[in-house]
């Protein structure tokens, strides 16, 4: 399928690697000027390296999207994108008991206030160019919370709720705000999630991968181009209809009808 979103303009945060590379990477290879970053200086033109390497227009910038200056950098790289993908790192996992207000602070502005504040400077753009397409990585945890990612749990909770205030209005402009809730995806960050299941429970790790792919209908971890394909597909012309959406790239782990 052509999804008619070649020439469109990109911002995709926290892509320099995982599910953000993998979706950025997608997006270029469907003809889209895709704009990536990270916060390390070399990895964000390491990622440009390889997507361009595959043919896609590409521009990498330094800046990490859970600042202020990070994000005016993104949109000075892309003033007018037609296409925004958020997404940051996850807070790390721990025993809420050892948590302070810090690190809650923190937790809410990298997973949900971010998010936020790029839909805020985006959004009025969109609806006067009457294209956009806006997709949030949250996680499969907004709909199973998962107990050592309290943190994480929080923050994208709320900002589900947000989004779900302010998604439907923006539909009849042809500007459409999705969330899209990845469950267990092979990336550095699963990897490291389940490592520290795996201690904590006092468990082998290969024993507690080995049980929790169990829970998985297939039985396997996701790729993350299966999951980059989904967020594509959100953004392309034809998911017009499509909005206000929690959309589980999970592999049936979620075990409920809605």
């Amino acid at each position: 399928m052509d999804l008619d979103i070649r020439g469109a303009s990109a911002i995709v945060c926290a892509s320099s690697k995982g599910l953000g590379y993998a979706c950025a990477a997608t997006l270029a290879r469907e003809g889209a000027h895709v704009v990536i970053c990270g916060r390390h200086e070399d990895t964000p033109e390491a990622a440009r390296r390889r997507i361009a390497g595959d043919g896609g227009a590409v521009t990498a910038v330094v800046a990490d999207v859970t600042t202020d200056d990070g994000r005016k950098a993104l949109l000075t790289a892309c003033p007018e994108p037609d296409i925004l993908v958020n997404n940051a790192g996850g807070p790390p996992p721990g025993d809420f008991r050892d948590w302070r207000q810090a690190d809650w602070f923190d937790a809410v502005n990298g997973n949900m206030y971010s998010a936020i504040d790029m839909i805020r400077r985006c959004l009025d753009g969109m609806i006067e160019r009457r294209f956009g397409r806006i997709v949030n990585i949250t996680s499969v945890a907004v709909k199973m919370p998962v107990p050592n990612l309290g943190l994480s749990n929080g923050a994208r909770a709320g900002l589900t709720g947000f989004i779900s205030g302010i998604a439907r209005e923006p539909a009849r402009h042809n500007v459409t705000i999705n969330n899209l809730l990845p469950g267990f995806i092979a990336t550095d960050r699963m990897w490291s999630v389940l490592d520290d299941g795996a201690r904590a429970s006092g468990q082998d790790p290969d024993t507690f991968r080995e049980a929790t792919f169990r829970r998985v209908g297939a039985g396997r971890p996701g790729d993350p181009a299966e999951f980059a394909a989904v967020c594509a597909f959100l953004c392309s012309r034809q998911a017009a209809y499509v909005t206000a959406q929690n959309v589980l790239v999970d592999g049936g782990l979620f075990p409920g009808t809605l």
